[in-house]
């Protein structure tokens, strides 16, 4: 049975809490502070007893002692409407949450979409709103980076920031990426591996992302005398995927394979040779790259892609910046980078 209340009508309190679990109110303290020295038995039963009795921390009286807020900003250098729409993100964004609900956190989403924006979130920023901050699609030269280190605010960037020429190595932030340049290698060997000998790539704006300049440079490790008319730059959408597509048929219409830098515009490709009348894989086999398991699987033929585990890496990112928030004297987090796995389907 859950009680939300004590029998006098009140919330249950932190007292309630340690009797019931038979530790000291310290301990159940450094259990919602997610503080260390606490053994995984007596977490457990704390948090058992915790959502048995419906507790809520007073968050006003713990920020008091913890001085932090319990909040998270995943800031993105991207319109709103155009990140939702991307399921690549939705995943990150699955796997951050769920991360911040083990520290009873929350996240607050802020987007940079027009040139004000950086004013305002800098001042939200540096307003005491938020413990960290969780950087995404920066471009190189953003103000962001240079803006959250003057604040001393813990950071965790998602991908490999791409610097500009001449700018500094920035120690002091950590990064969560896949491993895109060895996975592109997979997706291309295994093409080679087919007989294929025209094999292009649809790349995402490498110029802009370090995501995007790795896969290419994994294509052109297994293909060093690859012509420049068999690559064709796009911008991570379903509709950048077909155009680029239709372009490279235009070029080379001789091509008979494709590596395409993320699913969402590997399932534009599929739909540009399908309109054409190529036909996958007998005439072109495609290969995508993220493994998002709502486009490769449901696209036609279902997609043989990259895969990375997208959600794991939200949650890397929250654990990395809880890291540095809960030790703030320690060295600047690692970065981490995840491995890459080729998925066989049908389209290649």
């Amino acid at each position: 049975m859950v009680l939300t209340r004590r029998s006098n009508g009140q919330r249950p309190t932190l007292e309630d809490v340690a009797r019931r679990s038979g530790v000291s109110k310290s301990t159940v303290s450094r259990v919602i502070n997610a503080e260390p020295r606490v053994r995984a038995e007596v977490i457990d039963r704390v948090r058992e007893v915790i959502a048995e009795l419906g507790y809520v921390p007073n968050q006003a009286a713990r920020q008091l002692v913890t001085h932090r807020t319990g909040a998270v900003a995943v800031v993105a250098a991207q319109p709103e409407n155009r990140l939702f729409l991307d399921p690549f993100f939705d995943r990150h964004l699955r796997g951050i949450r769920r991360e911040l609900a083990l520290h009873g956190a929350q996240a607050v989403l802020l987007f940079l979409d027009e040139p004000d924006d950086y004013a305002r979130v800098a001042d939200y920023l540096g307003g005491g709103h938020v413990d960290g901050a969780l950087l995404f699609s920066l471009r190189p030269g953003d103000r962001l980076p240079e803006m959250v280190d003057r604040l001393g605010l813990p950071a965790v960037f998602g991908g490999r920031p791409l610097l500009r020429d001449g700018d500094p190595v920035r120690g002091g932030q950590a990064y969560v990426d896949g491993d895109n340049r060895e996975g592109a290698r997979q997706a291309v060997r295994h093409l080679v591996s087919l007989g294929r000998s025209r094999i292009a790539t649809v790349t995402g704006p490498y110029d802009q992302e370090n995501s995007a300049a790795d896969r290419l440079a994994g294509y052109r490790d297994v293909l060093p005398a690859a012509s420049a008319h068999l690559i064709e730059k796009a911008d991570y959408t379903q509709q950048g995927g077909a155009d680029a597509m239709a372009a490279l048929l235009r070029r080379c219409p001789d091509l008979d394979a494709v590596f395409v830098a993320s699913d969402l515009m590997a399932s534009g490709a599929l739909q540009a040779l399908r309109e054409r009348g190529r036909r996958v894989p007998q005439d072109v086999a495609v290969v995508g790259f993220d493994d998002l398991a709502e486009i490769a699987e449901s696209t036609d033929p279902p997609l043989t892609t990259v895969h990375q585990d997208v959600e794991e890496m939200g949650r890397l990112m929250a654990r990395l910046l809880f890291d540095r928030t809960q030790n703030p004297d320690a060295p600047a987090g690692s970065s981490v980078v995840v491995p890459t796995r080729l998925v066989l389907r049908k389209s290649a």
